[in-house]
């Protein structure tokens, strides 16, 4: 069956290692875009972090569409108009807040507008904002601190994230009591950042909702990706793609394992799977 919706990764599938847009990514980019497929970027990120890259990639028309946050937004690139949403509401933050609080770890709550502030542990910063270099400095969202005993009501949150350096998130995941993963979904997006997001909220879960959205059927659609939080993007697209240098767990998932992000991995699965021209990285 025809692919028309590619919903792909930024950082380490469609960005190479110096977290840039290689011109043979963006040239397939935009044949397939003059194909008429949807070409659907999934990140973490916020929306206005990654205007830059829209710009670049020519994804910024009245009908071009993001996944951001991980799954927890749906939103038109260049209105950001919010097609669907799924958040935290006051009670849950306060419910991770404690979760961090017994792990002693710092915790940040995100918005579309703030990255807020809580009080931290003494002597245990948040990294979040100060080598989070996914996240460009003048695109960044504005701080703000919080005081959690006057949490506004209602107060809306789309996601919430712990950094550290990676050994000592490895160390307090296996101290997270079971009732939380029950509730919420719990993964390390990036090695220094865990994130907290709405239960069964995934990358995969916002293409199968956009794929819906669309009319397009399960078999239609391509997702393209090589991290933890990519696995539910390759696992639940119908043709499912890992980059060369996934982890093993989104090789195992995928239909087709291309070349690396620094060998423009996207563009190959592109020109193989879905545009009708010949290849030029043959």
């Amino acid at each position: 069956m025809e692919i028309k919706l590619v919903a792909i990764d930024l950082d380490g599938t469609l960005l190479n290692s110096d977290r840039t847009l290689s011109e043979e990514n963006r040239i397939a980019i935009k044949k397939a875009k003059e194909q008429g497929v949807h070409i659907v970027l999934c990140t973490g990120r916020p929306l206005r972090s990654m205007q830059h890259l829209l710009q670049e990639a020519d994804l910024l028309d009245d009908e071009d569409i993001a996944i951001t946050y991980n799954g927890g937004l749906i939103q038109k690139t260049k209105s950001g108009e919010v097609i669907n949403e799924l958040t935290f509401n006051r009670a849950e933050c306060l419910d991770i807040y404690e979760m961090a609080k017994q792990l002693n770890m710092p915790v940040n709550f995100i918005d579309l507008d703030y990255i807020y502030e809580p009080p931290y542990p003494v002597g245990v910063q948040s990294h979040y904002t100060s080598t989070n270099r996914y996240v460009p400095k003048q695109n960044a969202l504005q701080l703000k601190e919080i005081a959690m005993d006057h949490l506004p009501d209602p107060f809306t949150i789309n996601k919430i994230v712990i950094s550290r350096p990676s050994e000592e998130l490895d160390a307090i995941i296996p101290k997270i009591p079971a009732h939380y993963h029950e509730k919420y979904n719990i993964y390390k997006s990036q090695p220094f950042i865990l994130e907290v997001l709405p239960k069964n909220v995934d990358k995969g879960f916002a293409m199968r909702i956009l794929g819906e959205m669309l009319g397009l059927e399960k078999e239609e659609i391509m997702g393209i990706g090589d991290q933890e939080n990519d696995l539910s993007l390759v696992e639940n697209a119908g043709f499912g793609v890992a980059m060369e240098n996934a982890i093993d767990r989104v090789k195992e998932a995928a239909d087709f394992i291309t070349q690396s992000n620094d060998h423009h991995g996207v563009a190959q699965a592109l020109y193989k799977f879905v545009l009708n021209d010949h290849s030029p990285l043959d």
